[in-house]
Order: C-alpha cells, then structure tokens, then sequence
C-alpha cells in the first residue's frame, strides 16, 4: 500500500476578536479549575489564539442521514509502532482503525450492552461449556468474499496461535477448539464451564478475518476499507460499498490524523483542519464549546486512568508501600482538578459497571496512616521514586503532577520523567516500576483477561496471586449469577487490599466536533467520538 502525502498543518496566523476572547477565557477557566500552574493554560491559550478568521458558522444538520463527504478525526498518540493488525490495537489510533476495518462476532454498545454484530447469537450448552455461534447471512470481506465459519476458526486460531499469541489470546485460554459445525456455524468447545464466554468474544480485539489475513494488506468485514497507512501520521479508509448494513456508511472517506499533544490537536479542530477530535481535556469543554461552530460530545463512562506499582520490584513489593500510596491520593481533588469534576472518584477497582461491584468502603485520603505504613516497611523519612508518564491519554500527565503534589504531603518524592507515547509504548513499556496506563470500560473478567494474569498481555503491575486466580477462575465457572458476582466481589477486594492499580476516578469522555458534524451520540464504552463508530456519522451543511 502507498503511503498518503505527509500533513502540514496551515501555518499559524493571527486570531480574529473572537479567538483572542476564546484564548482569555480558556486561561481564566483553566486558572479556576485547574491550580497546577500557567503552563497549561499558556500553552492551550496559545493554541486557540492561533488560528485565522473564523468561517462562517454551519448550523447543526437536520432530516434523515446524508450520503457523501470525508471525515477527518484528529487523535493525540500512536507513532512508529502504530498498525492495522486486527488483533494487536494497544493506542487510541490503533483501536479507532481496528472498529472501522473489523468486526467482532458481538459488541458493546452505547450503553455498554453486549449485542450481536457478525454473529446473530452466541449461545451455550447446559454446562457452558460449550458455547454455539450463528453468523450473520450475506456478510463479506472487503475484497468480495463470503464470510464463513471457517473464516471464524482460523481467526481464532490466530488469535491463540501458542507461538505468536495475540493481545485477545488470554482471554480465550478456556478455549480448547473450535469448529464450524456447518458453514454459518462455529461451536466454541472450552475446557471449563464459562458463563461469560459471550462477553469475552465482544471485545474489539477479536476482529474476524478471512482465512488468508495479512495485516499488510488488511482485509475485514467493517464499514470502511483501508486505502493508505502512515504509521504516526495518518490513516486513509474508503466507504466499503458491499457493507451488511445497506444504508451505512455514509462517509465515502474516512481520515484518521495523529497529533502529538493536546495543544496541536485542539488547533487543528478550530482552524478546521479536522471535523472531529477525542479526548479532548475536560477542563476545557465549556471554552471549547462556546465557539458556535463547535459541538462537545460528553458521555459517562468506566474508563479508568491508573497509576501503576509493580509488586514484584522495590519499594512497591511490599503491601504496606502499595496501600500507603493509594492513602495519599485525595480522589475528589483529582477529579476536580484533573477532570474538571467530570468524572466520578474511584476506589482502587474498576469496572464500575459490573453488577459484581459493591460492598468495598470508599478509600479516602489518610495522610497520617501512609507515613505510619511506609515507616513500617523501613521508610521512616519518606522514599524517592519515580513516575512514568507520558501524553498517552487526556489528563495523564495532569494526573501524574497532582499525584506528586499529593505524595509529597507523606514523604514520597515523586521525580516525574515525562516521555513522549511513542517512548512510553516502546520496549520499557510493561517494564516501568512506577508509571501510567488507561483502559476503556470493561467488565470485570474481561478486564482481568488482559491485565492481571500472568500471562495477560499488558500485566504492568507483574500481579499474580494465587488466592486471586482462584476466586477468579471459580467466578469465570459459575452459571448462577448472583454467586458468581459474590466471587467477583471477593476478587476485588484482595486487589483492593492488596493489588498495585491506583485507580483514584473514572472519567467523563469529552470529544469535540464542527457542528456540521452528525450521528454522533453518548458512549458509555469509554472509547472516544461515539466508540469510533464512525458508520453512523454523516456530514450536513457546506464547510
């Protein structure tokens, strides 16, 4: 595939009245909201006052979807390492290719219930042990063939190749084979009872491919068709004409930018070199917004932004330091001033949404009993340690300035090393002792899957407790739910207690668009512009 011309942002040019009035009032709202210091504030003024006379405002579209037109979404991250590989998304850029060019058998949707998509039910057995899949009629791949079962299993078989396991492969480790029974029908044959099976198949990171997949020349059933890929720059999808779903896309491109801060990213949108960014910071919503061609998509989601202690390295594998970090954190100081109080506090598990969720006390700030705990594991005067972050998502590096501020107050010293996300994702990435991720919203047991197994792939905090696999492998084996959310329960407070997340909130999504800009709704997944679901949106009005 050839690679699309480089992008060149338009020069910077002096603002008109209304844009200098926008810069004033994001360094008013963000010296309200946000006491970290000018810095942001400086650098974000900066961005909005640079840009050229605004255009003529287009008012929002109205009336039933419109066929044509390109979009063009703005997205901080990704670099050298980014891929159109259905079964490898780690960045935001990756995971907004991978749900425009594949598709999974089911899905969550915007309000994060599971549905089916290329299946048209998932079933099991008596025992769920075995788990049987009807596929959608006349669905097919981006090059004219047929989707069919045994496109199914050798996908899966990719998946949970023993040799080059894919990031999906640890949550199929109950899957012993997998067979197609017919050619619209797969049997999904698990070594143990699992009563939520279903929800591990609705991950985006399970894509179904045909049998012949090569990421070079991506091939998928999804609502856009790969056109060009520079990785770290842009990404090129075209409308996939042969989609099962006959009215969409309405899109005939789909443009898909890389930028490198928050700054560059918002430029971009008000100077309409995009039509639509995500993530963008919360604190800036309302000054954003009141620009009257911009519209702010806002949605509450399970999304979470931890810090995270690996408990198999000093000081951190000692339990005493883990719990006194997690006592310095003031949640509601972080929400409001990382967040700009869009979001709700955590409590040091995630899965918010999990009817296994409940019972734990709320973690609040205690001071006095992290310096008793860190002198109790040999650190009378405090320790040094160092944080990790990088720009990898909106408020990440606010989060890691607030948390040294708050540490201090107990002893901790925190030297923060900022890199930047290509660096952060790179080879130290899951090697860092002390440092940052962030997760879209999950259930509990998927999330486990890929975090908190020894073998799962993005374990950063190298946890494997074998009281913990217990509860969670009983959990994964029972049929009846109210049992089975008292286990999950019991899982979460030994990571409660014991684990080395801080995950102190769980944020609002804020994306931002032009208001010609429509099909855009709330998406309570956690993944940016309406989960990326860009099929539904369609473009009104004249630019």
């Amino acid at each position: 595939m050839h690679s699309p011309p480089p992008f060149h942002p338009e020069p910077d040019r002096p603002g008109s009245r209304t844009f200098r009035s926008l810069a004033e009032r994001a360094r008013s709202q963000v010296s309200r909201r946000f006491v970290l210091g000018s810095g942001m504030a400086v650098g974000l003024g900066a961005a909005l006052s640079a840009c050229g006379q605004q255009p003529d405002v287009v008012a929002a579209p109205t009336g039933p979807p419109q066929r044509g037109g390109t979009l063009r979404v703005g997205l901080s991250g990704g670099g050298a390492s980014d891929t159109l590989d259905a079964h490898v998304p780690v960045n935001t850029t990756d995971i907004a290719r991978v749900v425009n060019l594949y598709e999974s058998l089911l899905y969550r949707d915007e309000n994060y219930d599971l549905q089916p998509l290329l299946a048209l039910s998932a079933t099991p057995d008596d025992r769920a042990k075995v788990w049987t899949v009807t596929l959608r009629p006349d669905v097919v791949f981006h090059d004219g063939r047929p989707l069919t079962a045994d496109d199914v299993v050798a996908t899966f078989k990719r998946i949970t190749n023993p040799d080059d396991p894919k990031s999906g492969a640890t949550a199929l480790t109950v899957l012993d084979d997998v067979v197609a029974t017919a050619a619209d029908t797969i049997e999904f044959r698990l070594n143990t009872p699992t009563a939520t099976f279903d929800d591990s198949l609705g991950q985006y990171s399970l894509g179904i491919v045909p049998a012949d997949y090569d990421p070079a020349h991506p091939v998928g059933t999804g609502p856009f068709k790969a056109k060009s890929f520079s990785p770290g720059r842009q990404s090129v999808f075209v409308r996939n004409g042969d989609y099962w779903r006959a009215r969409e896309p309405y899109l005939d491109e789909l443009v898909i930018l890389n930028f490198d801060d928050d700054d560059a990213l918002i430029n971009a949108l008000l100077s309409t070199q995009v039509d639509a960014i995500g993530q963008i910071p919360l604190a800036l919503t309302e000054v954003i917004g009141s620009d009257p061609r911009i519209g702010i998509l806002n949605s509450e989601t399970g999304m979470w932004l931890p810090f995270t202690m690996r408990v198999d390295r000093k000081p951190f594998d000692d339990v005493r330091v883990r719990q006194a970090f997690r006592l310095v954190v003031d949640r509601q100081q972080m929400i409001e001033q990382v967040y700009s109080g869009q979001g709700r506090i955590g409590n040091d598990v995630f899965a918010p949404f999990d009817p296994g969720t409940t019972g734990l006390p709320q973690r609040t700030q205690d001071i006095a009993r992290a310096r008793k705990l860190l002198a109790e594991a040999g650190y009378p005067d405090g320790l040094d340690v160092e944080l990790v972050t990088a720009p990898i998502q909106s408020g990440a590096v606010e989060a890691a300035q607030v948390f040294a501020q708050q540490a201090a107050e107990a002893g901790i010293r925190v030297a923060i090393r900022r890199v930047d996300a290509t660096t952060f994702f790179g080879d130290d990435y899951l090697k860092w002792d002390f440092a940052q991720d962030f997760y879209y919203t999950r259930n509990f047991l998927p999330q486990v899957d890929n975090s908190l197994l020894k073998d799962s792939p993005y374990n950063e905090t190298h946890w494997d407790d074998p009281r913990f696999v217990t509860l969670v492998q009983q959990a994964k084996a029972t049929l009846d739910e109210a049992h089975r959310n008292k286990l999950i329960s019991q899982a979460q407070r030994l990571l409660w207690e014991e684990g080395g997340y801080i995950i102190w909130g769980h944020s609002n999504q804020a994306d931002a668009f032009q208001q010609y800009v429509a099909g855009l709704v709330p998406n309570k997944t956690g993944l940016a512009l309406s989960g990326f679901e860009f099929r539904r949106v369609w473009l009104g009005g004249s630019k």
